[in-house]
């Protein structure tokens, strides 16, 4: 009876453990990850927007300088400062206009946080403004991807050789996702959860989770420099 107790004690803490305190640890950090998300979305999106309003707040100084220029005739000098703010509209004007805001909103952030660290980006979306998932799944989804990606890229020291290609769209029927970046990597990856420790591993176990939970389709795969993940999510009827 003296040697039951201590067992019947251990199998309650580990009943304990499993069905209640476990569960709710993962919980607090599931909640404590995707507020963190939301968070640094919310910044790179502020960050995006505030380029553009800053450009639109100059618009009136511009037109100013060149109306000076016209009415001294100096047209060579007229001609060099259009020149420079095409160049300046054209490095703030990259902004993808798939047919979802919210999704434009996500893509085009971090876009912005691509191009501001030097990275080479090619970005076709036609996105239906009915999405086979929440708008906070494709924000986990595509945020998490696109993460990875720039993290990766960011490891190359030639700034020639980072890129990342983004394709969303439909195919056969169904909503489709690509991302392929570079790498540093110059063999095949065996565990992907690897790659940059616990952070990475919980990023893709969620977007596991969603795609799974939609019953979609994910393949990863990865050449020598180069990683890409594939993602098809079917719509309900």
């Amino acid at each position: 009876m003296v040697v039951l107790i201590p067992v019947v004690l251990i199998l309650v803490l580990y009943a304990l453990t499993v069905f209640f305190i476990l569960p709710k640890m993962i919980e607090n950090r599931l909640e404590t990850w995707q507020n963190k998300l939301s968070e640094r979305q919310f910044e790179e999106m502020r960050s995006t927007y505030k380029e553009m309003r800053g450009w639109r707040h100059d618009y009136r100084n511009h037109m100013q300088v060149l109306k000076v220029y016209l009415e001294e005739e100096k047209l060579d000098q007229a001609k060099e400062y259009i020149m420079q703010m095409d160049k300046d509209l054209s490095d703030v004007d990259h902004m993808v206009r798939s047919g979802n805001i919210m999704a434009d909103a996500v893509l085009n952030s971090k876009l912005s946080l691509a191009r501001s660290k030097d990275i080479s980006v090619n970005a076709t979306a036609k996105i239906p403004e009915i999405l086979p998932v929440s708008d906070t799944e494709f924000c986990v989804i595509f945020g998490n991807l696109l993460d990875n990606a720039i993290e990766a890229c960011e490891k190359i020291a030639e700034k020639d050789n980072r890129f990342i290609r983004i394709y969303i769209g439909m195919f056969q029927k169904q909503f489709y996702l690509s991302v392929t970046n570079s790498t540093n990597q110059n063999k095949r990856i065996s565990s992907y959860r690897t790659l940059k420790g616990i952070n990475h591993g919980f990023g893709l176990y969620r977007i596991d989770s969603i795609v799974n939970k939609h019953q979609g389709f994910l393949n990863r795969k990865n050449e020598p420099g180069v990683f890409v993940t594939e993602i098809m999510l079917p719509f309900v009827s």
